[in-house]
């Protein structure tokens, strides 16, 4: 395709100078696909702003109907619990009998302290630390069932698996062996 234009200058002369005058001739050969027709820019930003939009507002949309609670199916067999898992506590029977019987002496904790008992204020040994760490089982045992120094005997009242449970939970519990 052959352009040819002709241009008038838009400048004006100064006074007693002539005006110019451009003649300027293009050529071009520009080849263009068959059935090309020319985009207005404009129109086509404004398409995809529109779809642009869409996409937003759907997205949108989308997340504000999600759910805040999450459903897990399980269709597979059931996993085999591990051994830790499957054993009960084997110390639950000797916790429920420290908090029968020692916990309002010694603490929950076995902390011990000074304890309000019988109207009397006793200092009760702490399970935790000092010399009940040294002591050995024995001990413990001699001491919860027979008494002594202010505190009362237990072999009419605990069998002597309790008494030995009890020991093995303080030894585990209390100071960690």
């Amino acid at each position: 395709m052959l352009l040819d234009m002709t241009l008038p200058a838009v400048a004006k002369a100064a006074p007693g100078r002539r005006t110019p005058r451009c003649n300027v001739k293009l050529f071009a050969i520009l080849r263009q696909p068959p059935g090309y027709k020319p985009v207005r820019v404009r129109e086509s930003m404004k398409g995809y702003i529109f779809a642009l939009l869409i996409v937003a507002i759907s997205l949108f949309a989308l997340a504000c109907n999600k759910s805040d609670t999450v459903t897990v199916t399980h269709n597979g067999p059931t996993p085999e619990l591990s051994p830790a898992a499957a054993t009960p506590d084997q110390f639950a029977g000797a916790r429920v009998t420290f908090n029968k019987s020692c916990s309002k002496c010694h603490g929950e904790d076995g902390s011990g302290g000074l304890k309000e008992v019988d109207g009397k204020k006793l200092k009760m040994p702490n399970l935790r630390e000092g010399h009940a760490l040294n002591h050995p089982d024995d001990d413990f045992i001699k001491q919860i069932n027979k008494g002594g120094d202010g505190m009362p005997a237990f072999k009419d009242k605990l069998t002597p698996e309790q008494i030995t449970d009890l020991v093995r939970m303080i030894r585990h519990d209390f100071q960690g062996k």
